[in-house]
Formats: C-alpha cells, sequence, structure tokens
C-alpha cells in the first residue's frame, strides 16, 4: 500500500473525493461470471491420474456458462471452451450449451465443423449433452415463427432425437428438483427458456422432475438432453453425470456449493479488511449496528 500513497493522495487532491480503500489481488479467487468465459491458460490437465475430457464450443451468444463451473474445478475433469477457428480436439464428452440465439449459433456450430465431429466423436462411443439451447438444437427443427431471436424462420437441428422446438414469447422461469431417470439420483437446478419442444417419438427422459419429465437419452444411451440449468452444482447429480459420461473413480470430487461460499466469504472479509466500509455507510446514510 505505501507505494500507492502518493497516488491515492494526488487522486483524492485531483478529484475532491476521498479513496475509500484499496483492495489487493486475491490469488486464484473463483466468482462466478456474468458474461466473460475464463481464459485458457485456466485449465490444467490433470497428471497422475484418471481423468476425463470435456470440450464446450464457446457459442457467439453462449448462455449460463456458469453451469459448467463445476467441472472446470473438478481435479479429474479437463475441461476446454473451444472458439472459433480452434481445433476440436478429441474428447469423453461434449456439452452443448446455452444459447441466447440457438438458430444462429447452430448455424455457426455448422460452419466451424462440429456437426461432422459429433457424429465422429459419437460413432467412437462418445457422449454428448445438450444443455437449454444446446437440447433444443439436438432435434430436428427449431421454429421461430415470431422472429424472437432474429428473422423469422425455421432451422434444421441436428436430428439425433425425433422433436421440434417452438420458440415463444413467454418464458418459462422456475426453480425445481428431482432425479435424474437412469440412476435416481437428486439432482437441482433451474429452467430459464422461450421453448416448447414436442416429441414425435417416446423416449427416457433425462430427469424426472417434481413438476413432471424433463429432457431425453438416446437409445443407445450417448446423447442426452435437458432444460435444467446448474444440473451439475450437486455432488450426487455431478458425479451420476461423470460417471455415465465415463470417469467412474470420484474419490476427489469437491463441493462447488462449499467452494463458492468460502470464495465469496473470502472476498467479502477483504473488503471488510480493506475498505472504509462505515465511510461508505455514512454516504449511503446507512445505519452500522457494531453491538
Amino acid at each position: 500500500m505505501t507505494l500507492l500513497k502518493s497516488g491515492l493522495d494526488w487522486l483524492e487532491q485531483y478529484t475532491g473525493k476521498p479513496v475509500l480503500g484499496v483492495l489487493p489481488y486475491l490469488q486464484g479467487l473463483h466468482l462466478e461470471a456474468e458474461d466473460a468465459l475464463p481464459r485458457t491458460s485456466d485449465f490444467a490437465i490433470p497428471s497422475g491420474q484418471e481423468y476425463l475430457r470435456i470440450i464446450i464450443p464457446a457459442l457467439p451468444r453462449i448462455s449460463n456458462h456458469t453451469d459448467f463451473d463445476p467441472l472446470r474445478l473438478h481435479p479429474q475433469v479437463h475441461l476446454q471452451f473451444i472458439g472459433p477457428g480452434e481445433t476440436i480436439p478429441p474428447a469423453d464428452l461434449i456439452i452443448l450449451p446455452g444459447s441466447k440465439s440457438v438458430r444462429a449459433d447452430l448455424d455457426w456450430l455448422r460452419e466451424q465443423g462440429w456437426e461432422l465431429a459429433i457424429r465422429r466423436h459419437l460413432r467412437y462411443g462418445g457422449k454428448l449433452i445438450g444443455i437449454c439451447g444446446g437440447f433444443q438444437m439436438l432435434g430436428k427443427l427449431i421454429h421461430d415463427p415470431n422472429g424472437l431471436e432474429g428473422a423469422a424462420g425455421s432451422t434444421q437441428g441436428f436430428s439425433f432425437f425425433d422433436m421440434e422446438t417452438t420458440l415463444a414469447p413467454d418464458k418459462l422461469l422456475r426453480n425445481t428438483q428431482g432425479m435424474l431417470s437412469f440412476n435416481d439420483t437428486a439432482v437441482a437446478g433451474y429452467e430459464i427458456h422461450a421453448g416448447i419442444t414436442t416429441y414425435l417419438t417416446h423416449y427416457q427422459p433425462a430427469v424426472h422432475l417434481m413438476h413432471g419429465d424433463d429432457g431425453a437419452i438416446s437409445d443407445d444411451r450417448l446423447i442426452l438432453g435437458t432444460y435444467l440449468h446448474g444440473i451439475f452444482e450437486s455432488n450426487p447429480a455431478r458425479s451420476g453425470l461423470l460417471a455415465w459420461a465415463g470417469l467412474d473413480d470420484q474419490s476427489s470430487a469437491p463441493d462447488y456449493h462449499a467452494i463458492r461460499d468460502a470464495q465469496i466469504n473470502r472476498l467479502a472479509d477483504c473488503v471488510d479488511q480493506y475498505l472504509d466500509t462505515a465511510h461508505l455507510h455514512r454516504l449511503l446514510n446507512l445505519h452500522v449496528n457494531t453491538a
């Protein structure tokens, strides 16, 4: 802090405003990001143990990418977001994430060569998960008759499931819980989507939720789709899904909720220590309880 003293004094004199504090850099702090994807350099391939390779296309209009933070922090998982123009590497599991504009991102996937890569991946026995918009891409058609996400029209999906999705003006928003259909593991999460999916063929659902069944699993057990966000956050659900994807030994699986809470508390302690919160309270006319 002493290195910054002269600069802080100048700043106060120049602006006439007090400097309320300087927060130090917190090495390794994990906070859920709003929009920015994590840097590729954050990922390191685990050594000396079995690990699962997961790749996710960095869609131009990706949404809810914090779904995958629990996987990024798992010591037995090597997760990569693959950006435009990057080589699509071999993997055990491919995840198609949510999207703010599903049809446009579906076109982008095809332009980047993902459709061929996914089909090759499945031929070799790899697993595929689609979440929300990524789940809609797994069907035959996505209809947007009202132009909610772009020009009105329809786009052909990957046709892994015999289903169609129509985008509607009213968005479904709810927290929910239930069980994975293939191993009865407890799961919780939330839905936030505008698509109404119609199944033309019956499939085993991916999840049994409190309000009904959700998603689908292909007959060959290689493909799973769901509208449920946050599905990897709880230890049981994450372990069940990773075991389905091929990771058997998960003895070092972390508790993501405990990690998230600890990191928020770490930041809060830092703010309390280095920021003049009493001055901040006075500026906001807030009563401070010192008891």
